[in-house]
């Protein structure tokens, strides 16, 4: 079974990933992960954090000259910024700085220190911090290696920030890349990503913050991965779980998702045609390359919406957890709007929901197995 657990806090020592299921034999390319890294660590409204941070990963457990073992692997990205939080973040000693005890609404905070007995939110927005997506987006690249040995390739797009969109239209990955090539948000409209870029600048000068939807492609996929014969192996089952956990995704859709609720069947299905030359193929994707829990074949689109950040530098009101009396919520270093970071992130969850199917299916101790059963059943297939 393909899994993987991150741990690590915001300001801690470091961020690991420990990956459990991989089989051996799968070239690792480090330089591919810190790419995906540094993509993360991009955008316009991103904060002073990401001026501190230059994510890199070291890998200390499950591969010798750059193949896997199929023993578990583990990452470790040291966080720089943890040598200004050493004091306040230190393993033992006793309480060091000031207690946060101004929750911010829209954040873990509250819950978080009313679920675990806390007095300081920082023992909660610490862990809760979408800092931690940074191993996730390590784990992605590696689950992005094992679907390319396979021929599946994935990409994101931001296609609205504050209001401005794109138009609504299918894109092929190779449009996708050549299209958001020199964007600051990952956009593949150049008049769209002025228009948000211009909310984002008014929004950075009020003290607010801006939140967006990103779209998610998975090309080359075989019908098959997934099952319609238990709820929680279903493929889009797994998929919106795992989008949805990146923080502030509030919804996710597949295909035309929401759209269906306009459409008559007539109009909501895509129809199946068979030529001699091509075989069985579609002429639309509303499905968005799942049926029934499965993959049909088509390529995958997965949209998801982020919230506003909820740190805001024109804080909201809450509570002041230790005298209940009336404040302003607490303000961390913080982004004006990161939904291109976010992409990069929904790139990385559906590239390990993905290469967690792909290997539930053609399973094998070493990659050079599950490449010929890969081959094997699309022959089958072929039809």
């Amino acid at each position: 079974m393909f899994r993987f657990l991150t741990s690590g806090e915001s300001h801690g020592a470091c961020l690991t990933a420990t990956i459990e299921g991989l089989p051996a034999g799968i070239q690792i390319d480090v330089d591919k992960i810190n790419k995906e890294l540094a993509r993360r660590q991009q955008g316009y409204g991103r904060g002073g954090r990401m001026k501190i941070e230059k994510d890199s990963v070291e890998i200390v457990s499950g591969v010798r000259f750059g193949f896997t073992l199929g023993s578990p692997v583990t990452l470790i990205i040291r966080n720089r910024d943890w040598a200004n939080w050493e004091e306040r973040m230190a393993v033992e000693g006793s309480e060091h700085g000031d207690r946060v005890i101004c929750p911010r609404p829209g954040h873990a905070d509250l819950s978080g220190v009313l679920k675990y007995q806390r007095q300081d939110v920082r023992d909660i927005l610490e862990r809760a911090s979408a800092r931690e997506t940074a191993a996730r987006v390590a784990v992605g690249s590696i689950a992005r290696q094992v679907l390319a040995a396979c021929g599946i390739c994935v990409a994101s797009h931001v296609t609205d920030i504050g209001g401005a969109a794109v138009a609504p239209k299918s894109r092929s990955i190779a449009e996708i890349l050549r299209d958001k090539e020199g964007s600051d948000l990952g956009c593949v409209e150049p008049a769209a990503e002025q228009k948000m870029k211009q909310l984002i600048q008014a929004a950075k000068e009020q003290g607010d913050s801006l939140g967006g939807v990103f779209e998610v492609v998975a090309e080359n996929i075989m019908p098959g991965l997934g099952s319609y014969v238990h709820w929680d192996r279903r493929l889009d089952t797994r998929l919106a779980a795992a989008v949805m956990s990146i923080p502030a995704i509030k919804g996710v859709e597949i295909g035309a998702g929401f759209e269906y609720a306009a459409l008559p069947g007539s109009m909501a299905h895509d129809e199946i045609f068979y030529e001699p030359e091509r075989g069985v193929y579609r002429q639309t994707n509303r499905a968005g390359g799942i049926e029934g829990g499965m993959t049909n074949g088509q390529p995958v689109v997965v949209r998801a919406v982020m919230k506003p950040i909820p740190t805001l530098m024109t804080p909201l009101a809450s509570v002041n957890i230790a005298t209940h009396e009336a404040v302003k919520a607490n303000t961390e270093r913080s982004d004006v709007c990161a939904v291109s970071a976010a992409a990069v992130v929904g790139e990385a969850m559906t590239a390990i929901v993905l290469a967690e199917s792909l290997l539930e299916k053609f399973g094998g101790d070493s990659m050079e197995d599950i490449i010929t059963a890969v081959r094997h059943y699309q022959r089958r297939i072929a039809w």
